[in-house]
């Protein structure tokens, strides 16, 4: 894998209207036209994967199963464009970071009131299928999950 300095020494060149910054971590800023970068990784892939978000328009998404098909889209981007930059990204990598994705999409969708799996009903609002139960859950896609119950109205 080439250093992430001569990696972007490549990449500013050929996406000019890009930029560049490092930061603490990796992501996308659409709003800015910006990708961050961990400066002291030595994932070069999850660069290109950022790269990818950018060059694919991924801006927002309504429901959470769509984050997972942007994540899958900008791998499947990042895997295209990876030996142009001397980067290699086997398919057991996509599917690790892949999984984390999944992973955060299962514990948000598990009802925290009988565990049966529950269907995004609106953003942020899940309902569960088996108990009839509602909750809502926070962004978390960088912070630890949370998941509130909904009040149910009182019958009049």
């Amino acid at each position: 894998m080439p250093l992430m300095s001569s990696l972007l020494d490549k990449l500013r060149p050929d996406y000019p209207h890009l930029t560049f910054t490092a930061a603490d971590r990796f992501y996308w800023s659409p709003s800015e036209q910006v990708i961050y970068y961990d400066p002291k990784s030595k994932k070069s892939e999850v660069l290109l994967h950022e790269l990818s978000h950018s060059l694919l328009g991924h801006s927002d998404y309504t429901r959470d199963i769509e984050l997972l098909t942007m994540e899958r889209q900008a791998w499947d981007k990042a895997v295209s464009i990876a030996e142009k930059y001397g980067v290699e990204i086997g398919d057991d990598t996509v599917q690790d970071y892949l999984d984390t994705y999944r992973e955060w999409l299962d514990a948000r969708s598990t009802c925290p009131e009988c565990q049966a799996t529950g269907h995004e009903a609106s953003k942020h609002l899940y309902k569960c299928i088996a108990c009839g139960h509602s909750w809502r859950v926070n962004e978390a896609r960088i912070c630890g999950l949370k998941r509130y119950k909904v009040q149910k109205k009182a019958p009049r």
